[in-house]
């Protein structure tokens, strides 16, 4: 995707474990983590709610402008 290879991830976990510590760097990640789920259970209740309000068929395109017309 990137380009990031075995070595390459393990040079940015070591200068992570430099910066942050051994201490921090579980709570990091717990912290993306936590972030990641709520950030795709937001996308899933959206694509959900899309489905919901979305047209089911093209027949239902079609009564509603009649509809619209009909009453203008």
């Amino acid at each position: 995707m990137f380009g990031l290879g075995t070595p390459e991830l393990l040079v940015i976990l070591i200068i992570a474990l430099f910066l942050f510590g051994g201490k921090k760097l579980p709570e990091i990640g717990a912290g993306l983590g936590k972030g990641l789920k709520a950030f795709k259970k937001g996308l899933s209740e959206i694509e959900e709610d899309a489905t919901e309000t979305a047209p089911k068929k093209s027949t239902e395109i079609k009564e509603t402008s009649k509809e619209k017309t009909a009453a203008s």
